[in-house]
């Protein structure tokens, strides 16, 4: 068999070694988009932006267990076409990849706001080298606002603060991390925030930005109020980056569909942020982006393409870290969700969120103890 790997990070990596661990001695071939190794993301926001961490401490794997997988990398290319009926891959440099079974994980792509003027010092974050150049600025900027005020928005807002910058964090909603929070536990992270010195502007839209000489000085916000800035981090959520696989005949809603073992066509299977996979027992369709859906997700492909007939049925997870605070939830939060606390002190509690009578979600707010107790609750 001759495998074909379209993303080269967490997901990409993980069926790859999966593939080996079971046994699998046939064809690899990964493209990655970067031209760094695979690199784990969730510290770009946090470590790396801050300068703790070195940027060889976010490598997946070293040279040597790289090699040790034996497959043939294409790192800086993009796929931009996919013809299944061929099975076959179009790369940016003109060549044709065949495969027998292929695995798609080509991730997310970050929003931008729309109509705005292209201005230095607006960044976004999703790669290492666009954390590297915010990284740069961030030296000698003092006054930093952040739209978004999701999990990333507030990373780069924890980050920028921590190193003494004045900070604005905006966003629509009445509270940071609603959507996957909920109100309450989101007011929680608004007095944090607020305690560190942050200013939240939240319960607005930005009107436009604001440029002098082709740099960023302001966000025009309705009503007429400007918050001056020198940096701007848009963190408006992302989008999957299904581009090249438009007339491919696959079918796409804000990812890639695939059934409950994440195949999304004959051969073809997708993994990590792109996929979004169908629950057979309700009907419903999720797409999740969080690193631990795509190594679970890649482990259900990589059996598949052996032969297996797994389904993906994941407890979601995820976790974020803030100042001194990791937040861990297992489970899903509705915006109205009431937390029941199980263990608490000044400094930490570990909760379940109840909606309707059912227990939904188990969260630790700076107890890693705690929320795995917690889990017991919702897995009852």
């Amino acid at each position: 068999m001759n495998v074909l790997i379209v993303g080269a990070s967490v997901g990409g990596l993980t069926v790859a070694e999966a593939l080996r661990h079971k046994g699998y001695t046939g064809s690899l071939r990964i493209v990655g988009e970067e031209s760094h190794p695979p690199y784990d993301r969730p510290p770009l926001s946090k470590e790396v932006l801050t300068g703790t961490w070195p940027v060889e401490r976010t490598h997946l794997r070293d040279e040597q267990r790289l090699a040790a997988l034996d497959a043939d990398w294409l790192l800086g290319r993009t796929a931009e076409r996919l013809r299944p009926a061929d099975h076959a891959v179009e790369l940016d440099d003109g060549r044709v990849l065949t495969y027998d079974a292929l695995v798609i994980a080509t991730g997310l792509k970050p929003r931008r706001l729309p109509g705005q003027p292209h201005l230095a010092g607006v960044h976004t974050l999703r790669t290492l080298d666009e954390t590297l150049a915010l990284k740069r600025e961030l030296q000698v900027a003092q006054r930093v606002s952040v739209v978004g005020a999701g999990v990333l928005g507030c990373e780069v807002a924890a980050a920028a603060r921590t190193l003494g910058k004045a900070v604005t964090l905006i966003d629509p909603e009445p509270v940071p991390m609603l959507r996957t929070l909920g109100h309450e536990l989101g007011g929680r992270v608004a007095e944090l925030h607020r305690s560190r010195g942050v200013r939240l502007r939240t319960g607005t839209t930005v009107s436009r930005l604001v440029g002098e000489n082709g740099r960023v000085t302001g966000i025009a916000l309705p009503g007429g109020e400007l918050v001056e800035t020198e940096l701007v981090v848009l963190a408006l959520g992302s989008v999957p980056a299904t581009g090249w696989l438009a007339g491919s005949g696959l079918t796409l809603d804000d990812g890639l569909r695939c059934d409950s073992t994440l195949r999304a066509a004959d051969d073809v299977y997708a993994v990590g942020d792109v996929a979004r996979w169908s629950d057979p027992a309700t009907g419903t369709t999720h797409r999740l982006e969080t690193r631990t859906n795509a190594t679970e997700q890649a482990l259900v492909v990589a059996a598949n393409l052996l032969g297996g007939q797994r389904h993906h049925r994941p407890v979601p997870y995820f976790w974020s870290d803030q100042y001194e605070i990791k937040i861990q939830v297992h489970g899903v939060l509705g915006p109205h969700a009431r937390l029941r606390l199980l263990d608490h002190d000044d400094s930490r509690f570990a909760a379940v969120a109840e909606e309707n009578g059912t227990t939904t979600a188990a969260i630790g707010w700076n107890h890693p103890r705690g929320v795995r107790t917690a889990r017991r609750h919702l897995a009852a």
